[in-house]
This record gives structure tokens, sequence and C-alpha cells, in this order.
């Protein structure tokens, strides 16, 4: 069939300085034209001259939507492959992830560290404003390592609500609360297809902890869940047919719990991974694999979708955006960070175990108190062997206060959570020391959100390099200025740009003089 051309108010493009403008019209056919005369390749959206250009090749149109797996957006009833992440302490806010829904994006509200009573509020005021209109939400299950009944109890709430996504973060292995949850409503289709319910978003960033949820999940796990009456024999038989999860998120350098690899190494491992157990355990249904973790520019989100991302998850970026659930000033903080203002320093929900988180470094002295609580902690056997002076020290400038009444509110705490842990503690004192430390460190994450202003140098704030290329890139443009920043505009902005640095890239395989310019997409309002 013959090309059609359209009558194009702008000439065709073949100068460095008339490229860019022409690119950025991704939604147009582009022609990939040589000048006759001179040889020289350009591009245009419209009629060429035939007596001056030939055409070497015509791209399609090229839409944000289409940059992922497209059965990503139709198993989630979304338009975008597009995922607002789920930061910690309702930080990805119920607020957030219905702006996502109804932007049609899906969003993971921020459930991890939240008590039981606030998540189900969270998720009742979701589904009260989502369901109406059928849009999809997610909601975040974090490894609880000290907590498991904790861990079943959230499960239990997103069952009872129907939360039908999961985002399973920080577990180092297999446990019943998520195999509880994968396996729920699993049912055998008419054509032995299996149907399932519960879509679990797996964060990953070892292929040693991927393959577990790639895989069907363990018999003993499932016939334990049986024998409790937490599944059915039905839905443990139809589990050994299919992966615990059917979305991997690959994180690469994020905030918060990560691994710092880089992605350009780790994605390619998980989805040669995905596809090797594919293939083994003969799964009907591909399983996607999503990428996350330093996408803070058109040209990372761009990025990953080229490695062969189903759908990437922005983290960093959105906990700077007016509907995060922090403080002003946490954002204020964040909206000048560069890509070297973080830092890794001890964990608060896996303290004991030296895991680590990335937080921000830049205007907060949390990373270096956190990292000296830790060297104290592996050097003592209980606050009893602290010597004075570091005890003294430790109780004027972390905690500002003794460390007796620290261990008092600890207790009050975990009385009502926990009081096994107080239980423990009194018979051992390092694990008293532990409780007494990870009080700073849990009070570290609500200060900032709360925007305690006597505690801005103890603000605990998770931060990946991905927060200082945004700030960056928005310099000079609408996205700048904090107050601009809403999710939507962030999401709508990286996907334009992404389809712009893809289409620029596009062009120059074709052996277009492509001008860095081109692959340089400016924020701007988007509708």
């Amino acid at each position: 069939m013959p090309t059609t051309f359209r009558p194009d108010p702008e000439a065709p493009a073949f100068t460095p300085d008339a490229l860019p403008a022409v690119i950025e019209r991704v939604r147009e056919p582009l022609h990939v034209l040589q000048d006759l005369h001179t040889g020289v390749l350009g591009a245009s959206t419209g009629a060429p001259d035939p007596a001056r250009h030939g055409v070497v090749t015509t791209l399609p149109p090229l839409y944000p939507e289409w940059l992922g797996d497209r059965s990503f957006n139709e198993a989630h009833g979304v338009r975008f492959p597009y995922v607002a992440g789920e930061m910690a302490n309702g930080i990805a806010s119920t607020a957030m992830v219905i702006a996502q829904a109804r932007a049609s994006m899906l969003g993971f509200f921020g459930s991890a560290g939240l008590s039981p009573q606030r998540v189900e509020q969270g998720l009742v005021e979701m589904r009260e404003a989502l369901d109406p209109q059928g849009l999809p939400f997610g909601a975040n299950l974090i490894h609880s390592v000290h907590e498991p009944a904790l861990e079943m109890a959230i499960v239990q709430l997103f069952l009872d609500h129907q939360v039908h996504r999961v985002s399973a973060s920080a577990f180092m292995s297999l446990t019943p609360a998520i195999v509880r949850y994968a396996a729920t409503g699993l049912r055998q289709l008419p054509d032995g297809r299996v149907h399932r319910t519960n879509h679990v978003f797996a964060k990953i960033s070892r292929p040693e902890v991927a393959r577990p949820f790639l895989s069907p999940a363990p018999t003993a796990i499932l016939d334990g869940l049986v024998a409790q009456g937490l599944l059915t024999a039905e839905e443990a038989r139809l589990a050994a047919y299919v992966p615990v999860a059917e979305d991997i998120t690959v994180e690469a350098d994020s905030g918060g719990h990560t691994d710092n690899r880089p992605l350009t190494s780790l994605f390619p491992t998980i989805l040669a991974l995905a596809s090797e157990l594919t293939a083994q355990h003969g799964y009907h249904r591909p399983v996607r694999v999503g990428a996350g973790g330093g996408l803070g520019t058109p040209g990372g989100v761009a990025g990953a979708f080229a490695l062969g991302a189903a759908y990437v998850i922005t983290g960093s970026v959105n906990q700077g955006a007016v509907e995060a659930g922090t403080s002003a000033e946490a954002k204020r903080l964040l909206a000048v960070a560069d890509l070297a203002d973080v830092i890794m320093c001890p964990a608060g929900d896996m303290f004991e175990l030296g895991v680590k988180v990335q937080v921000l470094k830049r205007g907060t002295m949390f990373a270096t108190r956190a990292q000296k609580l830790y060297e104290l902690y592996i050097a003592h056997d209980g606050l009893e062997t602290l010597p004075a002076a570091e005890r003294a020290r430790l109780e004027r400038d972390v905690f500002q206060m003794p460390l007796e009444q620290v261990w008092t509110d600890t207790q009050t705490y975990f009385e009502r959570r926990d009081p096994s842990q107080n239980e423990r503690a009194l018979r051992d004192p390092k694990h008293r020391m532990a409780l007494v430390f990870r009080w700073y460190l849990g009070q570290s994450s609500r200060w900032a959100i709360d925007g305690v202003p006597t505690r801005k140098l103890d603000y605990q704030i998770w931060c990946g390099p991905a927060m200082g290329a945004f700030n960056q890139w928005a310099k000079g443009s609408f996205l700048e200025a904090p107050e601009q920043r809403g999710v939507v505009q962030i999401a709508l902005n990286l996907l334009e740009g992404a389809a712009v640095v893809t289409r620029a890239q596009q062009l120059r395989s074709y052996g277009v003089a492509v001008p860095a310019a081109a692959f340089d997409f400016r924020p701007r309002p988007l509708a």
C-alpha cells in the first residue's frame, strides 16, 4: 500500500536546530528522508518534496501507553505501564493512589509501618473513592521479620477488603502470609487455565530472592495453610501451576531497602531467569518483569523500557509530590537534593541483621547517628555496658532524654504491639539495647513525616539518586517548585519524555545525526 503523506506546516528537518521539534511529535508517523542533492538524512511528519527528498522509511506513531508490555495494561486495567511505588508509613498516601488510578495508572498505598487500624482506614478510603468506577489500586506488604503475626494480619485485611494487587517488598524468602495472599481465589477455568484473583508484585534485587517468587509456592507452606483453614485444598492444588508472582519488579539503586545494584546489570539477569522458569514450569501466561530504582528522568525511564521492562515503577521522585504523606519541610529538602546527597545507613526494621537503607544525607545527621548506634550495638552487650561518656552523648544529642525513659516508652509500645519483645528484652540485655536503639530509627521517620521542627537534624527521609537526577532535569521548569509536583504530572512528563527519547533513538538508528538536545525533553504541564 502506498504511503499517504499529510500536509505539514513545518518543513522537513535536516539540521540539529530543527530536528528536536519534529522528534517530539511522537503521535504522528515520522518519515526518514534523504536529501537527493546532498545525501544528508533528516525527518518529517508531513509531505516531502519528491524532487528533493527520498523516503528511507516511515516510523509509525509512538504513544507513551505503548512503551511497556500491553498485557500489563490489560491485566491491571490501566492505560499506562507506570506504577507509583509504595513508600512506607503512608508517604505513598491514599491521595496519591487515588490520583494515579484516576489518571489510569497504578499506585500502591504505603501501608508498611502503619498500624492495622490505619491500614484498614486507608483501604476503606481508597475503595470508597475508586470502586464505583472500577479503578484499580494496590497496597504494600512488607516482610515483617520480627512480627510474622502482623504480616498475616495485614494480609487478612487485604483479603477482607478485596485488595487484588499487593507489592511485596523486603522479602528474603517466601512466608505463609504472602503465599496465602497469592493463592487465595485461584480457580480453574473451563479451558483448563488457572484464573487468579490476587496479583503479587514482588520487588526484588537478587536472583536468589526472585526465584521463589517466580516458582510455584512450596508444598509445605501450602499444606500448612490448608491445615489451618487459610486456603482450600483446591486453591493449594492450583497453586502448583502458577508462580507466586506474575509481576516481578526489579529494584535497582533506590531509596529505602536496596542492594544498590545498577539496573543495566540486574534487569537482564532477572529477565532471563523469568524466561527460564516460565519454560521450566510450563506457565500458560508469561511473567511480566518491571523496573524500578534510579528512574527520575525520561532517559532513565526510556532506558528501562529499552531493557525490556513490562512496566516502570517510581518511588523517590514521588516522595516530593504534593500528594505525598510527608511534611513540607521534608519535601523542601528533597527538592534541593543532588545525585550524591544520599547515603546508606542501618535499617530500623532489620537493625540487628545489619541491613541498610538508603536515605537523604543533605540537611540531616540521621545517617551518621544511626550508624553510630549500630556500631555501639555490635561492640557492647547491653545498655549497662556502654561507656559513661557515650551514654551521656546519646542522651544529650540523639535521644534527647534518659535511656531509661526511652526504654519505658518502648515497653509501652510493645505491650500493645508484641508483648513477647518485652519478655525477651527482660531476659536479654542486648535485645533490650536493640529495641531502645530501634526507637530512634523508628521515630526519625515519623519526625520527618510530621515535620517536627525540633528534630530536623534527625529526619530519616528514604531517598535514592533518582531524586537528584529528577531535580537536575526539572531545574528551570514548572516542576522545579515543590508545590507544582503533582504525582500525575511527574508521571506524564516522565512517560512523554521517554517516548520522545525512544523516538530520537529510533531515528538515530537509521543514520540520522540526532543532536543531544533531542534526548533532553523538558518538563511541561500535560493534560
